[in-house]
């Protein structure tokens, strides 16, 4: 059968939407969201600021700030029907299944037209960029056999997560870290998780059943879990030398293994994020000491420059992000969550643009099956 259609595996470099929420050149290792760049947003605006932005499209002022901060305080508990499900959940559960189904399960809770509907699409906005740091922070202590600690309302975002996980309020160089960390994952153009979250909003889907998709897509190794991997990957190093690390990274290329944290569908060149954590790490290593891991990751990039540079393989944003998520002291199976805690408000973003020009999600194939087979009878079948 003749193709009129070429296939792209993977849908590589394929166009699936016309978006104005976030512009990447991948050459030149830009990001901007809704024409800011990230860099800008990352050094002067809050995580708050920022999932604004990117939902109702502008960068609030101050009363605006402050009214969505308040509304996001608000909506921070969770009704005590979730916490008993969370409690049911299995303690060796990850954290992405427990928030995947979770949020699902918020649909049946919190009703509506979010087609016609303004306010309340608004209001699904505010209550899941609010809850999401809640039911990860709830299902971490609830599986240590502890009780979940209630939000506070005159934390920020960032800071109020970091006490519903710890118990105490953080110092401010570490919620700030966090902050810029939540900024850096808050939107990344058609990643997996947002194709899906689109491909759902377009058949209409509630906007907890859309997060609910894009959750379980991030929860794939190859999306967001990424991060874990390179952690783990990186202390399994055996040896600190420069001459070590090479002999390594050149084993595990002529195996033909992947390396963690290098490579990016989007830039040929090293990730602007990958950058601006390594800046994070500098601020919070005057604090806390030195990582030795953090050594191990910034020799690995020296040798991986000279060996695979040339094929465009640089650290992508996952490379440094499990350090600075270590520093702050959360567990490794936390790590993608906070991904999505911070990835939400995109999501969100593309939901009401998806919403706003609807056409189904609805592509073709390419066949390469057999056709008209012959039918044999029960019987008659070896």
């Amino acid at each position: 059968m003749a193709e009129t259609v070429p296939y792209v595996p993977g849908l590589a470099g394929v166009p699936a939407a016309h978006s104005s929420v976030c512009f990447i050149d991948g050459e030149a290792g830009r990001l901007q969201y809704r024409g800011y760049p990230v860099e800008i947003l990352a050094a002067r605006c809050s995580y708050e600021e920022v999932a604004h932005l990117l939902v109702f499209g502008e960068l609030p002022n101050e009363p605006q700030l402050a009214s969505f901060k308040a509304e996001l305080a608000s909506e921070r508990r969770l009704k005590f029907r979730i916490i008993d499900m969370l409690k049911l959940f299995p303690e060796s559960g990850h954290p992405m299944d427990a928030l995947s189904a979770t949020i699902a399960a918020m649909g049946m809770f919190y009703p509506g037209d979010h087609i016609h509907d303004a306010d309340y699409m608004r209001l699904s906005a505010v209550r899941l960029i609010a809850k999401l740091p809640t039911i990860v922070a709830g299902f971490h202590r609830i599986r240590r056999g502890d009780d979940p600690i209630a939000p506070r309302a005159d934390l920020g975002h960032s800071a109020n997560f970091l006490y519903m996980l710890h118990g105490k309020e953080p110092e401010l160089l570490v919620a700030n870290a966090l902050d810029k960390m939540l900024v850096l994952h808050a939107e990344h153009s058609m990643a997996p998780s947002t194709f899906c979250a689109r491909v759902a909003g377009s058949t209409f889907a509630d906007p907890f059943a859309v997060v609910s998709t894009a959750v379980t897509a991030l929860s794939g190794p190859l999306h967001g879990g990424a991060n874990e991997a390179v952690l783990r990957m990186l202390r399994s190093i055996p040896a600190t030398q420069p001459s070590a690390i090479r002999e390594w990274a050149e084993d595990r290329l002529e195996r033909r293994e992947k390396i963690s944290g290098f490579g990016h569908r989007e830039y040929k060149c090293k990730d602007p994020r990958a950058t601006l954590e390594q800046g994070l790490i500098d601020e919070l290593h005057e604090r806390f000491g030195r990582s030795s891991t953090y050594d191990t990751a910034v020799e690995l990039e020296v040798q991986m420059r000279e060996l695979v540079g040339s094929r465009g393989l640089f650290p992508n944003v996952d490379y440094y992000s499990g350090i600075v998520y270590d520093i702050l002291g959360l567990p490794t199976d936390l790590f993608t969550p906070m991904y999505a805690v911070a990835r939400v408000a995109g999501w969100l973003a593309h939901l009401f643009e998806q919403i706003e020009h609807n056409r189904m999600f609805r592509p073709s194939q390419v066949w390469v099956g057999e056709i008209d087979r012959p039918f044999v009878a029960r019987a008659d079948r070896r």
